[in-house]
């Protein structure tokens, strides 16, 4: 009797596939929305947490339930909602809005770019790094010219380009990277900037791949690095998390230091081991503090204006384990990779100074 459930809540499984999904970001049961800072704090909002973005859980029916199918499925099988083969985030690292507003992430768990498509009501995994490579590592993504994505993957050594709907273009960097994982480009001068981690320094090439220019060496003086890892553009100013210095450097076109600013310390603004940066719309910057669990915010100039987050293992909202990369879209969505989490945290910047 069992079996013949099973196969009628397969055959349903399958008459539903084609059910029009729409993408929701999920928040825990009854839970509201976070603002930061605090209305308690009588200080004025400036971000509001939105919600996750984990996987295949969120992507429901447009009515909201869970299809008959699916239903039946759990009920005979034993299934929760998320079953063990489900299509979720394991440790995302960075990722990037393209002009579709698909929220593109890399996941070394997985080895895969995952794709949430809000528009198409789908979710994808673009594994293949080339026709006969799969990514092993995949850290960094950018925007490419005319549609493309730039992925670059630290254990290949290499930059992969990929087409809008993931297929296998190209790569560079062979011989010239150790290890990349930040990547930013500058559509306007066509430049390709990429941290080269255990290289300690920035390698910078062109739209074709060629490579033009390494920018810094390791060190603690100003200029110098150790240990880079993640990119953000701002202003012309390519932005450096120099993660082993425990600071954060900005060069300009040629290769010019131009900002630097953060400390080692215990104290709020302090950074330890700064990973994702990024960059909105109104000149506010953003520094992932990965060893203290948070999201500082800081002016143009380097002046801590306030910080996002804390320690959480248990998924708390806006509440961080471990976070990685940080991304910003049109809309000033900020998106971080709560890397042992599981799960990109989406934060909505209100506006103000």
């Amino acid at each position: 009797m069992k079996r013949l459930l099973l196969a009628f809540a397969v055959l349903l499984l399958a008459a539903c596939a084609s059910e029009p999904m729409v993408m929701r970001l999920e928040q825990p049961a009854g839970a509201s929305a976070p603002l930061f800072p605090a209305p308690e704090t009588q200080e004025v909002p400036r971000y509001r947490f939105v919600g996750d973005l984990r996987g295949e859980t969120n992507f429901r029916p447009k009515d909201g339930s869970r299809s008959a199918g699916r239903k039946l499925l759990a009920w005979i099988a034993g299934l929760d909602a998320t079953p063990e083969d489900a299509l979720m985030l394991v440790r995302p690292q960075s990722g990037v809005v393209d002009r579709l507003g698909r929220v593109l992430v890399t996941d070394v768990g997985r080895a895969a770019v995952l794709v949430f498509d809000e528009a198409n009501g789908k979710l994808q995994a673009w594994e293949k790094a080339t026709r006969g490579t799969r990514f092993e590592s995949p850290i960094g993504i950018a925007l490419g010219r005319e549609g493309e994505l730039l992925v670059t993957d630290s254990d290949l050594g290499r930059v992969f380009r990929l087409a809008s709907d993931g297929s296998p273009l190209g790569e560079f960097g062979a011989g010239v990277l150790q290890r990349p994982t930040g990547i930013v480009r500058d559509a306007a001068r066509g430049r390709i900037y990429v941290a080269d981690t255990h290289g300690h320094c920035i390698q910078v090439f062109d739209d074709e791949g060629r490579h033009l220019a390494t920018w810094g060496r390791r060190g603690d003086a100003p200029g110098e690095l150790n240990y880079p890892t993640h990119l953000a553009l701002h202003d012309g100013v390519v932005v450096v998390a120099d993660s082993m210095n425990a600071r954060i450097q900005g060069f300009d076109a040629d290769g010019k230091l131009v900002l630097r600013f953060g400390q080692r310390g215990l104290y709020v603004g302090n950074l330890v081991r700064p990973k994702g940066v990024a960059a909105d719309d109104e000149g506010n910057l953003y520094v992932v503090e990965s060893m203290h669990d948070t999201l500082l915010v800081f002016d143009r100039t380097g002046r801590l204006l306030m910080s996002l987050g804390g320690t959480d293992s248990n998924n708390g909202n806006g509440r961080f384990q471990l976070p990685a990369g940080v991304w910003v879209d049109a809309r000033n969505r900020v998106y971080v990779a709560d890397m042992f989490n599981a799960r990109v945290a989406v934060f909505q910047f209100l506006g103000g100074n």
